[in-house]
């Protein structure tokens, strides 16, 4: 659509997005006028503005003349218009020290790039964590109450999860340390993709000395780790700086929609998918509100770009959630760099 506007539309359209971004108004002709580099009356402005109204790229939310941009209308900026610049010098450096002291582990990397993106943005930020394709260094069953069981993966580049499994009633607690050494024997040194099929076999042809109760406790954790209930193949959901959401809130049906958006998060399935689709994708992917229905009721948009392992393969992605009217020339490359430092770091 980009292509069908021409030079004086772009322009026009360019100013509204940029005085959104800045004070969240609309802005009139008048306005424009003054900034516009080629000289146009009030009068001719004010028609272009009606046309881009009519293609859906401009709104007036209320009687006045001033214009804000639909979500439409950012996405044509954002897609045809947007020149992203690229970060200075003080800001690479800033976010690599910050990421670079507390890389000890996978899990303190992602955990301290989500916590500085989000404070550097000024939004929430989030990070899919990869998923477990390491080969393992330690495992264990932790007994928690009756009938719940904590599993402890830790793999050899450094990324510890945390899984509850639901256990038989009654389980002493030699089945699980029984079935810690059963699978700590077959899976440390592998992944749990390479071990899955053979630890499968030779529990259905019996060959496994388990009694009963300890081989349901190791099939739960094989089908938890392999797709079943509890499946955390897709990753591990890291959010940060939900709170800065409200910052911006001042009407009460604002203040409901971002609750709702809220509720969503703590949910991670719904950031999960939009995070997962990087993993198809060549760079930093941009949602802006209609773009889908969770950020649609919420008036929010989402930067995200994929980061990659030894192997070039994407294995998660990082992003920043905020209003619509967020800098995306500041925050695309912030984004962009940030995914990439994750890359260098973990391999």
């Amino acid at each position: 659509m980009i292509a069908e506007l021409n030079e004086r539309s772009r322009e026009i359209l360019r100013l509204v997005v940029e005085a959104y971004v800045e004070t969240g108004e609309p802005v009139g002709s008048r306005t424009l006028s003054r900034q516009i580099s080629k000289s146009l009356s009030p009068a001719t402005i004010r028609n272009v503005m009606a046309d881009l109204e009519d293609a859906g790229l401009l709104f007036a939310p209320h009687t006045s003349a001033g214009r804000l941009p639909t979500d439409a209308g950012l996405r044509l900026f954002v897609d045809g218009i947007l020149e992203v610049g690229n970060l200075s010098e003080a800001e690479r450096k800033n976010l690599e020290q910050r990421c670079a002291g507390s890389a000890q582990s996978v899990e303190q990397l992602l955990q301290e790039a989500t916590a500085t993106l989000s404070g550097l943005t000024g939004f929430a930020s989030m990070v899919l964590a990869p998923k477990t394709e390491s080969p393992l260094k330690h495992i264990e069953f932790v007994a928690l109450s009756p009938g719940r069981t904590l599993v402890v993966l830790v793999t050899e580049n450094g990324i510890v999860e945390n899984r509850i499994l639901s256990t038989p009633p009654g389980l002493p607690p030699s089945s699980l340390v029984i079935a810690t050494n059963y699978l700590s024997a077959r899976l440390v040194g592998r992944t749990l993709k390479e071990a899955h099929e053979e630890i499968r076999a030779e529990l259905e042809s019996h060959r496994a000395q388990l009694d009963e109760l300890t081989q349901k406790v190791v099939e739960s954790g094989l089908a938890t780790w392999s797709g079943g209930p509890g499946d955390n193949s897709d990753g591990t959901l890291i959010i940060r700086g939900q709170a800065k959401l409200l910052e911006d809130v001042t009407a009460l049906g604002d203040l409901e929609r971002i609750r709702a958006l809220f509720a969503a998060l703590e949910t991670k399935g719904e950031m999960l998918k939009l995070l997962s689709l990087a993993d198809v994708a060549q760079g930093v992917q941009i949602f802006i509100g209609a773009d889908n229905t969770l950020f649609n009721i919420a008036g929010c948009s989402m930067i995200v770009g994929p980061y990659r392992n030894e192997r070039n393969h994407i294995v998660g992605a990082i992003g920043v959630i905020g209003p619509t009217r967020m800098n995306y020339a500041r925050i695309i490359p912030m984004v962009d760099y940030t995914a990439k430092l994750i890359g260098d770091m973990i391999r």
